[in-house]
């Protein structure tokens, strides 16, 4: 874990230790409000596309969501190159949040979700290629339940297929429903642990050469 990772880290669990979730995710978005100073809120689309004619509208936040709190290392990489962050995710029934800081502490982005609506302010050093909503789906895929997740999939599904790892998912194109073309899996899923929240995870989209790791720390 580098330095800075650790740093903010420990900063935000000493200050909100002890505090009621509510009163903590208001301080982490007046943190993120403070630190990120040249940003601006934008209201996003709740369907993204995740390959020829497959889409994924976000599906609402699960009724017996366990409260959460979690702080996680995210390594993006896409064809040669590599980005590093930090969030910190909070979750209950209600709204799901998601704070990205950059490895020193600096606001990237802040994701309000409501199971309806989705708001993110962020960063305008990220301009407009970053899409808050491509980034909460791809957390959908990995965390929600596997039938949330496919009544809200159009022209695919979401499988758990046995596998090398302890756990896997597999998103699949079912324009064609055949076993040659389930093997060429649009999104592949892995985890470490069964826990999909206390593993670490791959998320690999072999035909966009984009890879997303996810650490928790």
């Amino acid at each position: 874990m580098a330095m800075g990772e650790l740093t903010m880290a420990r900063f935000f669990n000493a200050i909100t230790n002890g505090l009621t979730p509510c009163k903590r995710v208001s301080l982490l978005i007046l943190l993120a409000l403070l630190s990120g100073s040249c940003s601006h809120t934008l209201e996003r689309q709740t369907c993204v596309a995740l390959a020829k004619d497959v889409s994924y509208c976000l599906a609402p936040i699960p009724a017996d969501s366990q409260v959460r709190s979690v702080t996680q290392r995210v390594t993006i990489e896409v064809d040669d190159s590599s980005h590093e962050l930090l969030t910190q995710l909070e979750l209950d029934s209600g709204q799901l949040t998601l704070v990205g800081l950059a490895p020193l502490g600096q606001a990237l982005f802040t994701i309000l979700f409501d199971g309806v609506s989705l708001n993110s302010q962020q960063n305008m050093l990220l301009g407009d290629e970053f899409k808050a909503e491509y980034l909460l789906a791809l957390i959908q895929l990995i965390y929600w339940p596997q039938a949330d997740v496919n009544a809200h999939l159009q022209g695919a599904r979401l499988t758990s297929p046995e596998c090398d790892a302890p756990r896997c998912r597999t998103i699949y194109a079912t324009v064609n429903d055949t076993k040659d073309n389930r093997r060429k899996s649009i999104i592949k899923i892995s985890f470490d642990k069964i826990e999909p929240w206390q593993a670490e995870v791959e998320l690999a989209i072999p035909q966009a050469k984009f890879e997303l790791k996810i650490t928790p720390i």
